[in-house]
């Protein structure tokens, strides 16, 4: 069994949702063990939501991109809401040069904002010494 992911790509769960990330060394066979690895996932962990991070993703390609909206459709019809953060500006040129639309696929500038998306909120910590003070 693996618990990390495939491909080199380590899944994490933060409650209820997978947390994940793409790197540029993706081909095409890891792209399709990615998305076998991590439907897997939303059905064993009961996942409502998965948060895809490429903001480390330099480049992309017409195959990657059919991947991210395949990946959102199977995880949909699997009850799971998708959301891809950090994506850089090139990599939406290049997909905007290509004529590629990522139907249906949610989008977020930033992993803090694409979990936001999905129902987490950043719960503001306690500066020190103000512990029992009320805040306003």
């Amino acid at each position: 069994m693996s618990g990390g992911g495939t491909a080199g790509v380590p899944v994490l769960r933060l409650g209820d949702v997978l947390i994940t990330g793409l790197l540029n060394e993706l081909d095409d066979k890891a792209a399709v063990d990615f998305t076998d690895e991590l439907t897997e996932r939303i059905v064993a962990d009961r996942a409502s939501g998965v948060l895809i991070d490429i903001s480390r993703l330099e480049i992309i390609d017409s195959f990657v991109a059919r991947t991210l909206m395949e990946l959102t459709s199977t995880a949909g019809l699997l009850g799971a809401r998708v959301v891809v953060a950090g994506m850089r500006p090139a990599v939406a040129i290049t997909l905007v040069e290509l004529g590629l639309q990522l139907d249906g696929v949610e989008t977020a500038l930033n992993a803090e904002q694409g979990l936001a998306a999905l129902g987490w909120r950043r719960v503001p910590q306690l500066q020190k010494g103000t512990a029992g003070a009320s805040t306003r």
